[in-house]
């Protein structure tokens, strides 16, 4: 039923890629912090960097929790399933980093991705990944998917970029633990 893979090879690529959605879990080191699990739209916003690294674009949000958690400890774990076609579960794990919008590579990183970065994106989460497994996704109900939503592109929009860096100044210095944010 499951498998580690070595791993992420040209059919697992192709695979993620096509899925619409992701999930990304993290969690700050005290047991009394909060675990975070966010799903994630896919349109064209996950890369595969090499057989173990890959990106996505980090949205500007209400939270900043993966930031927080990624800055204490650099455990993640990135999530996909399969909701139509074969079931399937492949979970990737090992350490994240982020790069910040205006940061060094982050120009470089964002050539992975097929779609120009909107003004939304405040960084690039990087996971070098240690464990690569994949899963029989039996459980997983088949869902039909309709389309994105374009809400948190058109809020970031009309924010603008100003907008969108005083909405970050003030909603994302802390993560919900009042770990450091950016």
């Amino acid at each position: 039923m499951g498998s580690l893979d070595d791993g992420i090879t040209e059919e697992l690529s192709t695979w993620l890629l096509a899925q619409p959605v992701f999930f990304v879990a993290t969690a700050p080191l005290g047991s009394e912090g909060h675990v975070n699990c966010s799903p994630k739209g896919n349109r064209g916003e996950f890369a595969v960097i090499d057989e173990h690294c890959v990106a996505y674009l980090d949205q500007t949000g209400s939270g900043v929790e993966t930031i927080a958690h990624l800055r204490e400890n650099g455990r993640i774990t990135v999530m996909f399933c399969a909701f139509s076609g074969a079931p399937r579960i492949v979970r990737l794990s090992g350490n994240g980093t982020f790069v910040l919008r205006g940061g060094g590579q982050f120009e470089e990183l964002a050539r992975h991705f097929p779609n120009p970065v909107g003004i939304g994106a405040r960084a690039i989460i990087v996971a070098r990944l240690d464990r690569v497994a994949d899963s029989c996704g039996f459980g997983v109900p088949l869902m039909s998917f309709t389309r994105h939503r374009l809400a948190l592109d058109a809020w970031a929009n009309k924010k603008g970029e100003e907008g969108i860096a005083l909405y970050q100044d003030q909603n994302n210095r802390h993560s919900i633990d009042d770990l450091d944010g950016i």
